[in-house]
């Protein structure tokens, strides 16, 4: 499942966004991962560098921001990292709850790039199939797994309307909410 969570996101095709076909793209357009950037020094010092009050996507707010002040996003698909996550169940529910909080927090984002219920929907399919031709009988596991990461991200998009101290068990960045 980690495997395919890598091929989906990260294509062996070169890419280019900018704020012309960032739309094409839809939240997927602010997509940059933090374990592998490279920013150029100048744009990220005149964005206002990384957000400091998020509880995670500092990397995607960036990007975002560096959108729309013009800027692009550069995927080199022939860049070499290896970087992945094998999350338990409890994991990746905490972890699309803080997706859950970071969306919730920070509306202008959806409001500018598309919200992440079509990518989610695309990847679930993606993950299927993948699923069916290479490790059928994971089918099961994806899809709890499926369910635990929409509840999360469910649940973290109403955190502002619960107590701190659920959210903090809820959430993979417990820290945050100190």
């Amino acid at each position: 499942m980690a495997a395919h969570a890598r091929l989906f996101n990260y294509p062996d095709t070169s890419h280019t966004v900018d704020r012309q076909n960032s739309s094409q793209k839809g939240i997927k357009a602010c997509f940059l991962s933090n374990s592998f950037a490279a920013y150029r020094r100048s744009a990220l010092m005149q964005s206002g560098g990384f957000a400091g009050d998020v509880i995670l996507g500092e990397d995607t707010h960036l990007a975002a921001r560096l959108l729309l002040a013009g800027q692009s996003i550069r995927y080199q698909a022939n860049a070499c990292v290896y970087h992945s996550h094998n999350y338990s169940f409890r994991e990746e529910f905490g972890r699309y709850f803080d997706t859950g909080v970071f969306h919730g927090q920070q509306p202008w984002l959806i409001q500018q790039f598309g919200n992440a219920g079509q990518e989610g929907l695309k990847f679930a399919k993606s993950e299927m199939l993948y699923l069916f031709k290479h490790a059928p009988w994971r089918i099961p596991e994806a899809v709890l797994r499926t369910v635990f990461k929409f509840s999360g991200y469910k649940l973290g998009l109403l955190s502002k309307n619960w107590p701190i101290f659920l959210n903090k068990c809820l959430s993979m960045h417990k820290g945050y909410w100190v």
